[in-house]
């Protein structure tokens, strides 16, 4: 469904950054979740001038909530200064969370229950724990209680080997139990489906890593990202890491396939980065923007979300641009630039071939005919989440934080971002420039 239209209040956008995103296990490593949205909000709120206890409330997407902050959003806004009147709320919809939050401020402020919310997303996949197996509990919970050395000796004694082979957390949270796949053997199931080559998906994931180098060499990220003081050394990061200048396809073609040994064709190379980051940006009703002379990015004009096959779960932009487009009444054609993001090689391929197929639309989507051809020139123009990384609760936000400077730097009117979300779903925005 389409969450919002907002042609009667419009809903700006009026300021944002992001912190540079790491690969997992490096730059930010020992940066917690909550301190990364602290300060992609703090200084968010710095650049615009607004001050903390003028907004109306924060939302903030996460994924893996980390136990030493259940609610994050309201621990980093606090962090960041936000006066402790002002509530705050965390949404999760998968990948799609930090879009979540926009759509969430954008209905608010749309129905003029608001009038300045910050919003983002967040993602430590650093951080991600590893747990005990289950079976474990037993032996912890008699230990627990022993009153005696003897009786704790017992409980000693209760433990086997197996108890301390850890559950790594992230590989059970990128497994969808609905079909007990893990989501890179879902984009193996859209390259057989499609008939998507290895070679297709190394030259799209090449293509990614150039102009993801290029944007970075142009300076084209460095006005919205905050620099991150990362560890005990407060080791300054300011660039994405990420992004290999030197990437070859003869390199590319040397990876293994890690999720079909046999007969697969999805690698590390061409999947997404597990990557740790964070985005904040700030909406606000349309006439205080304009009446306070803030500095207009765009406006978001509406979202839309879908639901399909988890099995097929990276085909959901399919489903949310094709609801996007009918509500609004536009074509593909209509828009200047597209971000679809990057999870899989495979699974972006496959979006672009089930967007340009008249059967699947008429089997799937219920049109007469294809949604139509989307070339590359409009789409992903800077790389994407294979050059530079997913963390998942941040990737819609830096999706949109992105897409809306590249619209500025080209002066065009409409851009939608786009995504895939584990489980089976898709969601959309479209952003609009005046």
């Amino acid at each position: 469904m389409v969450a919002f239209t907002t042609d009667n209040r419009r809903v700006a956008i009026v300021g944002g950054v992001r912190t540079p995103f790491a690969r997992m296990g490096t730059a930010l490593a020992e940066v917690p979740m909550v301190e990364l949205a602290r300060m992609a909000m703090q200084e968010t709120l710095y650049r615009s001038g607004i001050g903390g206890g003028r907004l109306d409330e924060v939302v903030l997407g996460n994924v893996v909530m980390p136990p030493e902050a259940a609610n994050p959003a309201r621990v980093a806004a606090i962090a960041a200064g936000v006066p402790e009147h002002i509530p705050a709320r965390t949404v999760q919809r998968n990948c799609a969370s930090g879009m979540e939050s926009i759509a969430d401020a954008a209905a608010r402020i749309a129905a003029g229950n608001a009038r300045l919310m910050l919003v983002g997303g967040a993602e430590s996949m650093s951080n991600i724990p590893l747990l005990f197996p289950r079976d474990m509990l037993g032996p912890m919970a008699r230990l627990a209680r022993a009153k005696s050395a003897w009786q704790r000796l017992r409980a000693l004694a209760a433990f086997r080997p197996r108890h301390f082979r850890p559950v790594v957390g992230l590989t059970l949270g990128l497994t969808d139990p609905s079909v007990d796949m893990i989501m890179g053997r879902t984009a193996e199931v859209l390259a057989h489906e499609f008939d998507i080559s290895r070679d297709e998906q190394d030259a799209f994931a090449l293509r990614s890593h150039r102009r993801a180098t290029a944007a970075v060499e142009a300076g084209r990220f460095a006005g919205h990202m905050v620099t991150v003081y990362a560890g005990e050394a407060f080791t300054p990061v300011s660039a994405d890491v990420g992004p290999r200048p030197g990437q070859s396809a003869e390199a590319l073609a040397k990876l293994p396939t890690i999720f079909d040994r046999r007969d697969g064709s999805v690698t590390v190379g061409n999947s997404c980065q597990v990557t740790d980051g964070a985005v904040a940006l700030l909406t606000a009703d349309g006439e205080l923007a304009r009446a306070e002379g803030l500095d207009v990015l765009g406006y978001v004009r509406a979202y839309a979300v879908a639901a399909l096959d988890p099995a097929r779960m990276g085909l959901g932009p399919v489903y949310a641009i094709d609801r996007l487009l009918a509500e609004t009444r536009l074509t593909l054609a209509d828009v200047d630039l597209w971000e679809i993001n990057e999870a899989f090689a495979a699974q972006v391929l496959a979006c672009l071939r089930a967007m340009a197929d008249d059967d699947f639309a008429r089997r799937h989507l219920g049109r007469h005919a294809a949604l139509g051809e989307l070339e590359g020139e409009r789409l992903n123009v800077n790389g994407g989440a294979i050059a530079l990384g997913h963390p998942v609760g941040a990737t819609g936000a830096r999706l949109v934080l992105d897409l809306l400077h590249e619209m500025r730097r080209r002066d065009v009117r409409r851009g939608v971002a786009a995504l895939c979300v584990g489980g089976g779903q898709g969601a959309a925005i479209l952003l609009e420039r005046s």
